[in-house]
C-alpha cells in the first residue's frame, strides 16, 4: 500500500503533515488509522511545538474512500474508528494544530478542520458535508464547532458547499489567502505559537479544551452510531453505488 500522507519535523519545532493520496485525498481505512497514530505521536514528541496539516493536489481532503466501502461495506467499522481517532488526535493533541486547506474540504476534511485549533484557507477552498448523499452520517459535531447550529443543518440537509470567503465572514476560519500563500501563512502563525513557552502552550491547549461546551468526541461517537444504522438501509447502498457509477441515486 502506498503512503497516503507524509510528516516532517522542522528545526523550529513545527511538525508538518501532508495528506497526499491522488486524485482527491480520500483516505481508506488504513490511511485514516495511520494518520491518527502519526498525529498523536507527533504531539507526544517534546521537540514538537505546533502541528500544521495540509494537503497536496486538487483539494485538502475528500473524506473517506467511498469506492473501498462500496466494494466491502464491512470496512465501515474500521473507517469509523480511523476517523474518530484522527479527529481526536487533532482535538486532544498536546500542542496546537493548524489546518491549512485548499480546494474541496469534505467529510473527513471537515472533521480535521472542526477539530483543529486554527484554520487558514486558500481563496479556492470550499467546505461541505455530503454525508446524506453518501448514505452515511457524521461530521456535524465538527462542522458545528465552526458554524452555527442552523447553518450546519442547512449544509447537512442540502449537501451545499460554503466558500472560504463566506466561512471567513461567519468567523469559521482565521484567514483567507491566495493559494500560493497558504503554506507560508500557516507557518507564519505556527512560528508565532512555537516561539512561546512550550509548557505554557501545552497547558493552554488542555485548558481551552476543558472549557468547551460538551464533549466533541462523545458527540461524534453519537453520530457514528447513526452511520451504522444508515448503512443497514438499502438507500445507503444505492447512494454509494450511484457515486461509484457516477449517476444520480434513485429512491
Amino acid at each position: 500500500m502506498s503512503k497516503q500522507f507524509t510528516s516532517t519535523i522542522h528545526s523550529d519545532g513545527i511538525a508538518e503533515v501532508v495528506i497526499d493520496r491522488p486524485p482527491v485525498n480520500a483516505l481508506n481505512a488504513a490511511g485514516w488509522n495511520g494518520l491518527a497514530a502519526e498525529i498523536e505521536a507527533l504531539g507526544n514528541r517534546p521537540e514538537v511545538r505546533v502541528i500544521v496539516i495540509r494537503g497536496e493536489g486538487r483539494g485538502f481532503c475528500a473524506g473517506v474512500d467511498i469506492k473501498e466501502l462500496a466494494s466491502d461495506d464491512s470496512l465501515i467499522v474500521s473507517v469509523n474508528a480511523g476517523n474518530y481517532a484522527t479527529f481526536k488526535a487533532v482535538h486532544r493533541n498536546k500542542v496546537p494544530v493548524i489546518a491549512a486547506v485548499h480546494g474541496f474540504v469534505l467529510g473527513g476534511g471537515i472533521g480535521i478542520c472542526g477539530a483543529a485549533d486554527v484554520v487558514v484557507a486558500s481563496e479556492c477552498a470550499s467546505f461541505g458535508l455530503p454525508e446524506v448523499d453518501r448514505g452515511a452520517m457524521g461530521g456535524a459535531a465538527h462542522l458545528q464547532r465552526m458554524f452555527g447550529t442552523q447553518k450546519v443543518r442547512y449544509l447537512f440537509f442540502t449537501g451545499d458547499m460554503i466558500s472560504a470567503t463566506e466561512a471567513h465572514r461567519l468567523n469559521a476560519i482565521e484567514r483567507v489567502v491566495p493559494k500560493d500563500q497558504l503554506r507560508d501563512t500557516a507557518f507564519e502563525i505556527a512560528r508565532k505559537i512555537a516561539a512561546k513557552s512550550p509548557a505554557m502552550i501545552r497547558i493552554a491547549k488542555e485548558a481551552l479544551n476543558g472549557i468547551e461546551d460538551g464533549n466533541l468526541e462523545d458527540k461524534y461517537r453519537w453520530e457514528q452510531g447513526f452511520t451504522l444504522q444508515a448503512y443497514m438501509s438499502k438507500d445507503s447502498a444505492e447512494t454509494r453505488q450511484a457515486f461509484v457509477e457516477k449517476r444520480e441515486a434513485k429512491f
